[in-house]
This record gives C-alpha cells, sequence and structure tokens, in this order.
C-alpha cells in the first residue's frame, strides 16, 4: 500500500516522535508513505469565516498533489487532519469556494475534493484492519492499562470528520487491544484539554488539563496516549506531571518491534 503523506510543521520540530515512530510502524506493516514535496503549513486552525480562502490554499495544494498522485491523504498531527479534512470537504460541498479557490491557483486540473484524507488511525482500521495489526505484533503490550485521549480534533463537527462516535469513540481502544494491552475508558477522554487556552489563560488551562488526567486515573489508567502534539504538551506540562504521556505511534512501534 501506497499513500500520499502530509506530516505538517510540529511533527519535523516539536513532535517528532510522532512522525518519527509513525513512519517506522508503517514500514514494518508493509505501507510505504510518501511525503509530499514542498508541502506548506495547513494553517494549524480552520478558519470560521465563510468568505476565507487565503488559509486553505496550502491545505488544497497538498490534497491536489495527492490527486495528481492518485493515492490517498495520510495525516498524523490532530490539527492537520482537521484543517485538510475540512478543507477538502469545502472543495467538495462549497460552490463558491470551489470556484474562487480553482480561480486562485490556477491548477492544470481543477479540484473538486476528489482526494480520500484519512487519519494513520483510520488507515490501521480501514485499509490495514486491527485483526491484521495483530498478527503483525511480536511485542503485545500485555497488562499495560492504557487511556485514549481523543481530545476535539479527531471527532468533530462529527459530519465532517467522520472518524467515530463523537459521543462514544472506540477507534483508539480498538487500537489498543490490537496492540495488546487493555484501554481504560474515561469520562474525559473527548473533553477539551484546554491546550489552545495556554498562553491566555495557563490557569484555566491546567484545570482542564488535570480533569482529563484525573478523569483517567481514577479509571485505573496507567499512562495516556493522544495523535495531538498541542494535547501532549498541554496533558504533560500542565498537569502534575506523574501519568506518562504518549505519541500513539510511540506504542505501535514499540508493539511491532522498531522502537
Amino acid at each position: 500500500m501506497i499513500y500520499s503523506y502530509y506530516p505538517g510543521c510540529t511533527l519535523k520540530t516539536k513532535a517528532k516522535d510522532l512522525d518519527e515512530y509513525g513512519r517506522k510502524a508503517a514500514e514494518a506493516l508493509g505501507v510505504t508513505l510518501e511525503e509530499l514535496p514542498n508541502w506548506q503549513c495547513c494553517g494549524a486552525v480552520y478558519p470560521l469565516a465563510t468568505d476565507e480562502i487565503a488559509t486553505k490554499l496550502s491545505a488544497v495544494r497538498a490534497l491536489a498533489n495527492a490527486k495528481e498522485k492518485g493515492q490517498p491523504l495520510v495525516t498524523l498531527c490532530s490539527a492537520c487532519h482537521h484543517v485538510i479534512k475540512r478543507v477538502n470537504n469545502d472543495m467538495q460541498t462549497n460552490n463558491d469556494i470551489i470556484t474562487r479557490v480553482n480561480n486562485y491557483l490556477k491548477l492544470d486540473e481543477a479540484y473538486n475534493g476528489e482526494t480520500e484524507v484519512i487519519h494513520y488511525l483510520e488507515m490501521l482500521r480501514d485499509k490495514i484492519g486491527f485483526d491484521e495489526l495483530k498478527k503483525k505484533v511480536v511485542n503485545p503490550l500485555k497488562g499495560r492499562k492504557i487511556a485514549a485521549y481523543y481530545g476535539c480534533m479527531l471527532l468533530r463537527p462529527s459530519k465532517e470528520m467522520q472518524m467515530d462516535d463523537p459521543e462514544n469513540p472506540t477507534i483508539m481502544e480498538d487500537f489498543i487491544k490490537a496492540i495488546g494491552a487493555e484501554p481504560v475508558v474515561y469520562a474525559f477522554r473527548n473533553e477539551c484539554c484546554g491546550g489552545y487556552m495556554t498562553m491566555n489563560d495557563k490557569d484555566l488551562a491546567c484545570k482542564m488539563a488535570n480533569k482529563v488526567v484525573e478523569s483517567a486515573k481514577v479509571k485505573g489508567a496507567e499512562e495516556i496516549i493522544t495523535a495531538c502534539p498541542l494535547c501532549l504538551y498541554n496533558l504533560k506540562e500542565n498537569t502534575t506531571g506523574d501519568m506518562p504521556i504518549y505519541y500513539f505511534t510511540e506504542l505501535l512501534a514499540e508493539a511491532l518491534g522498531v522502537k
């Protein structure tokens, strides 16, 4: 299997482990991730202004590049996935945006949302299959109680993201089972950690992050995994620090014997 791959800015700097172990694990699973050439920052936040196109252009360039290759586009960072998936939806459904973006970019072939955008977790679930993943595991993480933290970006808005049930998701818990560990379901797994408030109101960010960690602890979690660099930072830096927080790709690589 060959996919186009959009790493995003943070995976080249502060979140290198998310990227490095994601690539190693993909290789172990027989998947080739072809990094898009000359990709640009996705903008990190989806613009809410209905007439805004400038901040969507880099996402469309990445989508069009993947279309040219005839490949689905895989993302890892929750924020990048959120932006690119929603922009792709705009390019499928909003005629005004479609026209204005294509007029501006002047691509060889107009882009109309043809690229399939999938998160790495969806690749594991829908393209490889968790049953097949289990067969590849050489170091099952038996006895480890792991809590999945979804955060805001992966699941909502559900009609556009279409990853899982936003109120009762299972994709990360099923992933945890596939690598041999025990998933811990807890109340705050899909609530905001306060990451975007860290600069404006650190006290509030700390309060929200601690609610997430304490909720996982109460249910017996010994470690937490996430796909979001900002969430990982907030849960690590704005809490008591006694709960190990990892990217899900780190545990995947460990289970596949490539870490």
